[in-house]
């Protein structure tokens, strides 16, 4: 069930279309070839175009199954389709299948953002949020490494992180905060408290016959205001046979018990403030830092105890890359992840606004380039958009050229091209992408099978490419 409602919140979150009563789909005559590589020489037996450029990031993999010393980090970006985390999670578990679990990567409480996220995980707190996605106008807000920006201007608050799946239990929480800025704790379990006080003592007082309040107040020594307020009495009209509380002037012990978490000890570096564990976790805290007077979460990672893959997804939905190249400190805080791969899943929504081809490119290299600028010189691949039509049902003759260009960009760019219009059949498959249940009823996103079925054309193509880089070497 809760995939299901994950699924359906998925197919909500496209702010460019809406669902339109099954017709014929119109498909041009240059739609229904598949994209022309006949231009490009670096296809070779790979599935993955320029697979060279991945050589240093093989030889880590190749590295690491020979030795089984290595942690190795994977960070896939984009919109609606990876915040969901259907695709990527498939990828993931594919991946570290082979090459060991070295954690969940990056998580983000989607839920205090009050948006749909990984069903891996799930957060809770005690207090509301506030929260900006960086598809809106440009706002002085910290939008970082989510691509979501998290905040309280109190504290008062407990944050909850539960993991649903034991094969993501951590060992290794980091924290990642604008500026690294000690904003919160973390606990693993509260205390009870008991202080030992005092309290009046109440005693009980039947009314006599002809008995007046005043009487029963110079009685035991209190004020007639006293006997009223502890009794909810509007005038000094008493009655016989009521009883009244009397709060006397004799005191009795008290104790007074109040629960608080036990704060962590935490370790700092350049990127962020973490706690380490030698048991495997399932549940943690954040709490307020008592020295900070604002809280802003970023994101948190979740390490294991061995080597492998991490493999972290960053995805908003309706994000085009404009979006992320509007906030600094989303490039600024990416080398928190360590990254030693890039994968880039973006253009849905570039089609749905029309831009044409240069316009698109000419934003994926600034990204590159913003990329680039923070010392982050990894090997990136870049993912063509899968198939979608625009809205009213029309052919989306935006992704088609978008995949080409991307395509003729792979050699001259020095990155790396994942087809996935083409593994998808182009638009001249998504008819029957529609009828092997892939595809949702808005023809944009796609269905937790289509997402998975995505993630393993991925992962076979990824391993293809690796299988020839370990022939060659």
């Amino acid at each position: 069930m809760t995939r299901l409602m994950i699924f359906l919140c998925c197919l909500f979150f496209s702010t460019n279309d809406r669902m339109q009563k099954p017709d014929p789909i119109p498909i041009t005559e240059n739609m229904i070839h598949k994209v022309d590589t006949a231009a490009v020489d670096s296809f070779s037996e790979d599935r993955i175009y320029n697979a060279k450029v991945l050589e240093r990031f093989f030889a880590k993999l190749k590295e690491n199954e020979l030795h089984n010393n290595q942690k190795i980090s994977i960070v896939h970006i984009g919109d609606s389709h990876i915040q969901s985390d259907l695709m990527t999670n498939e990828i993931r578990l594919n991946l570290q299948r082979k090459f060991g679990n070295a954690g969940r990567g990056l998580v983000f409480p989607y839920q205090l953002a009050k948006t749909n996220g990984s069903y891996n995980e799930r957060f809770h707190s005690n207090r509301t949020w506030e929260s900006y996605r960086n598809i809106h106008p440009f706002k002085n807000v910290p939008v970082g490494l989510s691509g979501i920006a998290l905040w309280r201007d109190n504290g008062g608050f407990a944050v909850e992180l539960n993991i649903k799946e034991a094969n993501f239990r951590f060992n290794t929480i980091h924290v990642i905060t604008p500026k690294n800025e000690k904003m919160f704790d973390l606990a693993t379990s509260s205390q009870v408290k008991t202080i030992q006080s005092t309290e009046r003592k109440v005693i009980t007082h039947k009314i006599k016959k002809g008995e007046a309040i005043s009487t029963i107040a110079d009685k035991y020594n209190i004020s007639i205001a006293e006997i009223k307020r502890e009794n909810h009495l509007k005038s000094n009209n008493i009655r016989a046979g009521r009883t009244l509380r009397i709060l006397t002037n004799e005191t009795k012990p008290k104790n007074i018990t109040s629960s608080e978490f036990v704060s962590l000890d935490l370790e700092s570096d350049s990127f962020s403030h973490s706690y380490h564990s030698d048991k495997p976790l399932d549940k943690i805290f954040l709490i307020p830092n008592k020295n900070a007077d604002k809280y802003v979460l970023n994101g948190i990672v979740l390490e294991k105890d061995a080597p492998g893959i991490m493999y972290s997804g960053i995805g908003v939905n309706g994000a085009k890359f404009s979006d992320y190249n509007k906030y600094p400190l989303f490039f600024e805080q990416l080398k928190a992840l360590h990254p030693d791969m890039l994968v880039l899943s973006l253009g849905t929504n570039e089609s749905y606004d029309h831009m044409e081809a240069p316009a698109y490119i000419e934003q994926i290299r600034l990204f590159i380039k913003k990329v680039r600028e923070q010392n982050i010189n990894v090997p990136i691949i870049i993912s063509t958009p899968a198939p979608s039509l625009l809205k009213g049902r029309r052919t989306n003759t935006y992704i088609f050229d978008y995949a080409r260009s991307i395509i003729k960009m792979a050699e001259t760019d020095n990155v790396a091209v994942w087809d996935l219009y083409d593994e998808f059949g182009g638009m001249h498959g998504i008819q029957q992408l529609k009828s092997q249940g892939l595809i949702g009823p808005d023809w944009v996103h796609y269905s937790k099978k289509g997402y998975e079925k995505q993630g393993d054309l991925f992962t076979e193509a990824f391993l293809k490419a690796y299988d020839n880089f370990k022939l060659k070497n």
